[in-house]
């Protein structure tokens, strides 16, 4: 997968996984990265599907309607490359925390309904439930911070809540922040995920 990885100056901090939203790239979250955790390494993957020319992490058959099949072999790829990469750059798999926005968050979450210990906690900003009616991972040690908008057109509140319920229940500590910029990613979102890793990663 094409990715960037920049190693930080703080070993024991959490490598942040940067995931881009759809028609993004590798290089769309890097900006917000010394923002979220100045000293933390981080790996920057772009998805493997396009989308009409746009890359995202895996197909879909309508606006917020996923390929099922297509998500879970993305979700595992994607496995199987942050395996490889950690062993590649040298960096603690079991101390990787994921950043996500939209179709990445959405991946993100894929990891954490299909993988144990793939994460140790993710950010994610405006995301969907990945799937329905599957029993998930024990997720006791995993906190995950969600960005939502009161208005989102794409993600709507009651997918929120519904995604915060599946997670908590299995047994995530969940957070999420509420704005009302629709889907719109936030310098304030940023800013509360980044003090919300200083109270569990530091």
């Amino acid at each position: 997968m094409r990715h960037v990885f920049r190693k930080g100056t703080n070993p024991d901090a959490p490598t942040l996984l940067l995931l881009h939203g759809t028609g993004g790239d590798e290089n769309d979250l890097l900006p917000l990265a010394p923002r979220i955790d100045p000293g933390g390494s981080v790996l920057s993957v772009r998805g493997n599907v396009l989308e009409n020319g746009m890359p995202r992490f895996f197909r879909r058959l309508a606006e917020g309607v996923f390929d099922e099949e297509d998500l879970i072999y993305r979700t595992q790829e994607l496995n199987d490359f942050l395996n490889q990469a950690a062993v590649e750059y040298h960096f603690d798999r079991d101390n990787l925390v994921a950043v996500g926005y939209s179709n990445g968050a959405n991946i993100a979450g894929s990891l954490l309904f299909h993988y144990d210990d793939v994460l140790r906690g993710a950010i994610l900003y405006h995301p969907m439930v990945p799937r329905r009616g599957i029993p998930l991972p024990d997720l006791a040690k995993v906190p995950v911070f969600i960005g939502a908008g009161t208005n989102d057109p794409i993600c709507s509140p009651q997918e929120t809540e519904e995604l915060s319920q599946l997670l908590e229940g299995a047994g995530a500590a969940v957070t999420v922040h509420w704005e009302s910029y629709g889907h719109q990613l936030t310098g304030m979102e940023v800013q509360a995920s980044a003090e919300w890793l200083r109270e569990h990663f530091e």
